[in-house]
């Protein structure tokens, strides 16, 4: 037990007494099981503020339906409890694309569903206020973050006010909380009553209505139409999404306020990217890497994916619509620096269950490692939600040299066989030609060497869809260019006597995509000699342009209409042309293009053959 006191943070009341305390500065409260690793966010908080002398205890997955024990068992933290719902929304962890539940969990022991509430950040501070009601209160991790400001919620098909109008917390921290919470914590420490924190970045918080500023917008703020305003007029609901996106991704934000109600929620401006300092000091504490000796026995499999990888940077400038990455890590890249990066790896080595193998090398996209602008005085005044779309910006450095550094630096390590990358790849970045021609050839060197030495059988990437339309509304680059990376990726496969695999991602019924599209899509990835595995359905998720399109059915930044397949029925007649190939399918999409008209579809995806099977659909 004493051991265990030393390496993680105590759980119960017993490991807290092992480790000789009278107090508890911090309790966090916790949707998943307790990972003592960098990549789980509960655990980061957790030992950035033990890092800053902080006493911390998690208590996590606490039970929300019996006499309330786990909510009790600690007492009262010196501070604040913190609480986050998990590493992913709690609707999205819980809910199909159909919105059947799901009868597995990643992030729980086993992969046991059931162990955490429909929105836990509401559930828990809700518990919490009522057992400890003078005890501050922070909330904190994805769920709470994109639901900062009014969202939709596809599971209960309405458009919801900010979480804090339903979870009674005094301060909510989106995107990373390093900072931030650390802040918080000082400012508590040294007396001030959490109800004076109303201006620490990062944060957001209800107010009085009067505390809103009188004109819409300054170079300090902008006023949103209120939720009300939204919820009556899906139009001005489209229009909000463009300034929440456009603050979030800024590098010296504003502070964005939206009347709800008798009150007003305050959305304090965004901290610059962390400094490669910054994170690193993240990155080097002491975790475990390793599931709390509570679960000893008991297999986590979202551990299982990532206890031999390794993260080297945050944030993505893709801006993917219906990626959630830059309104919680922010487009701008904060890089680790290669020093810490390696230390990491050596950790791993070091695990009795290391055979040799990196799993991942990787990121949120995982070639944008050290990559910004030439020039960061025009990085810090730009507000395009994407670096690479429409077009790749001028003034991006896509260089790739320190990546095939680190790759190099890693695979040369004692104990490392080989470092394999699973994170994606955006392989437009690594094509786009720039105007200095060493890094074209080191970009090239780049794709080569990431096919021959660090795909591991399969090499995953993200077309998404061969729709020039779609693929504009998804803010991806034009399937053609995903053509080309296959020439490419085929041609080093036949080079070096390989026999690698290239698996595409692709999205159905995204928004402004008909069933034709689809149609094209399966005729397009026949020709490509494609039988797709890696498919699904589109699922809103708050506070991404997608969603936004599918519910208000505008554009945000156009507000021109956009079609959507929005019964069961449109998005199950979108999905089964990802598989033609399968006989089930054939007498449904024969009858189905007959319909729209197309039988030259008909013709290029079964040519001769019969069409006469039973039709059955997938869901």
């Amino acid at each position: 037990m004493n051991k265990i006191n030393k390496q993680w943070l105590p759980t119960t009341r017993k490991e807290v007494e092992h480790l000789g305390w009278d107090y508890i500065d911090v309790i966090l409260f916790s949707g998943d099981a307790y990972i003592d690793h960098p990549s789980m966010g509960a655990a980061v908080i957790g030992r950035v503020l033990e890092a800053h002398g902080y006493r911390v205890a998690i208590v996590p997955q606490p039970n929300w339906q019996d006499d309330l024990r786990d909510f009790r068992k600690l007492g009262k933290p010196r501070l604040f409890f913190g609480i986050s719902a998990g590493a992913m929304d709690s609707m999205v962890n819980h809910y199909t694309a159909n919105r059947r539940r799901r009868s597995d969990d990643a992030y729980s022991p086993n992969g046991k569903a059931g162990l955490r509430p429909d929105y836990p950040t509401i559930v828990y501070s809700q518990i919490l206020r009522r057992l400890y009601p003078d005890v501050p209160i922070v909330v904190g991790g994805i769920e709470a973050s994109l639901r900062r400001l009014a969202h939709y919620d596809y599971w209960q098909d309405r458009l919801r006010p900010s979480i804090l109008i339903d979870c009674p917390a005094d301060l909510l921290i989106y995107g990373m909380g390093e900072k931030t919470v650390v802040e918080i914590a000082d400012a508590l420490a040294c007396g001030k009553s959490i109800k004076e924190l109303t201006c620490i970045p990062q944060t957001a918080l209800v107010t009085p209505i009067d505390a809103m500023p009188e004109e819409r917008e300054s170079d300090s703020h902008f006023i949103l139409h209120s939720y009300e305003e939204a919820l009556a007029d899906k139009r001005r609901h489209a229009e909000n999404f463009k300034h929440i996106e456009m603050e979030s991704n800024r590098y010296h934000g504003r502070d964005v306020w939206q009347r709800t109600g008798n009150v007003a929620i305050k959305v304090n401006r965004t901290n610059p990217p962390m400094t490669t300092g910054e994170i690193d000091a993240s990155f080097d504490l002491p975790y475990t890497r390793l599931p709390h000796p509570r679960y000893n026995g008991k297999r986590i499999p979202a551990y299982e994916m990532i206890r031999h990888s390794v993260n080297m940077h945050r944030g993505c400038f893709g801006g993917c619509a219906f990626c959630t990455i830059s309104a919680h890590q922010g487009k701008f890249i904060a890089s680790r620096s290669k020093q810490s990066i390696i230390r990491e790896v050596k950790q791993v080595t070091e695990m009795e269950d290391f055979k040799g193998y990196i799993s991942d090398l990787g990121g949120p996209s995982a070639n944008m490692y050290r990559m910004s602008g030439r020039d960061l005085d025009k990085c810090s005044r730009c507000v395009r939600p994407s670096c690479l779309h429409p077009s790749p910006c001028p003034n991006l450095n896509n260089d790739h040299a320190p990546l095939l550094d680190i790759y190099r630096a890693v695979d040369d390590l004692p104990g490392v066989k080989r470092s394999f990358i699973g994170s994606g790849v955006r392989y437009d970045l690594a094509m786009h030609h720039n105007t200095d021609d060493k890094i074209n050839n080191t970009n090239r060197r780049y794709i080569d060497e990431l096919i021959i030495r660090h795909v591991s059988g399969r090499l995953k990437v993200a077309p998404e869809h061969t729709s020039d339309a779609v693929l504009q509304l998804m803010r991806k680059p034009s399937f053609r260019l995903f053509e080309e990376f296959k020439r490419i990726f085929d041609k080093v496969n036949e080079r070096e006597g390989l026999r690698l695999q290239l698996i595409p991602y692709f999205i159905s019924s995204h928004p402004g995509c008909q069933e034709t599209d689809m149609a094209e899509l399966a005729v397009k990835t026949k020709r490509l000699h494609f039988h797709l595995e890696q498919v699904q359905d589109f699922t809103p998720t708050p506070m991404t342009v997608s969603t936004e399109m599918y519910y208000t059915g505008y554009n945000p930044y156009t507000l021109e209409p956009v079609f959507t397949a929005i019964t069961r029925e449109e998005k199950l007649a979108q999905r089964k042309y990802f598989f033609w190939y399968e006989p089930e399918y054939r007498r449904d999409i024969y009858n189905s293009l007959c319909r729209l008209g197309r039988r030259d579809l008909v013709a290029a995806l079964f040519g001769n053959t019969p069409v006469h099977s039973k039709s059955k659909r997938k869901s």
